[in-house]
């Protein structure tokens, strides 16, 4: 189980004529990240500086990174993955664009700056308790459906789509733990066949 955030924020400051906005994002992975980065960097293409920091759950441990993008070295991303960590948030990314107002701030006004901007995009941000998952695929015969579904309502199991053949096929996301249970549970006839992994939104 970690912390993150369910979706994207954005925030605006103005420091001494130099504006600075800062973009956050859920994320599942680096590549996610990177692409992200990338999109904010288009968007705002004329802008002199797109600093960043991410917190990523890796294979081995949580992978970081954070870059200054131009800016005095420690001024812009040191900062702004130190909010994250603080915070203990992961699977997030946050461009902070800058674009220059014609006066120079210093390193401590630009530390300030870069920081401000994280934090009012935090703000705007709603956090959230995420774990791993999978969504799955469950094929169920049409006698078992209702304990199926009392199933899924007792253990917050989000059920996305259900079609109608000659059985009911269910594509679900479940927790790793409700993966679990769902195993050991007395179905009589089910089949499941895990389709992603993914990180699930605890209620």
């Amino acid at each position: 189980m970690f912390k993150t955030i369910e979706k994207e924020a954005e925030a605006t400051v103005v420091e001494k004529k130099s504006k600075f906005i800062a973009n956050i994002f859920y994320i599942e992975n680096e590549k996610e990240a990177e692409e992200m980065i990338n999109k904010i960097k288009k968007k705002y293409h004329d802008a002199r500086h797109n600093c960043f920091a991410y917190r990523v759950n890796g294979e081995n441990g949580i992978i970081q990174k954070q870059s200054d993008d131009g800016e005095p070295t420690g001024t812009a991303g040191a900062p702004m993955l130190n909010i994250l960590e603080k915070r203990e948030l992961v699977n997030v990314v946050v461009i902070v664009t800058r674009y220059f107002g014609g006066i120079l701030l210093g390193t401590g006004g630009l530390v300030k700056a870069y920081s401000e901007a994280t934090k009012k995009a935090l703000e705007n941000a709603i956090e959230i308790k995420r774990e791993e998952g999978y969504v799955i695929e469950i094929l169920t015969e049409y006698e078992e459906d209702s304990k199926f579904q009392r199933f899924c309502i007792q253990n917050d199991i989000n059920i996305i789509k259900r079609e109608y053949t000659d059985k009911i096929k269910n594509i679900v996301e479940i927790s790793k733990n409700n993966y679990k249970k769902i195993e050991k549970e007395n179905f009589q006839k089910i089949t499941i066949e895990i389709k992603k992994q993914k990180n699930i939104k605890i209620k």
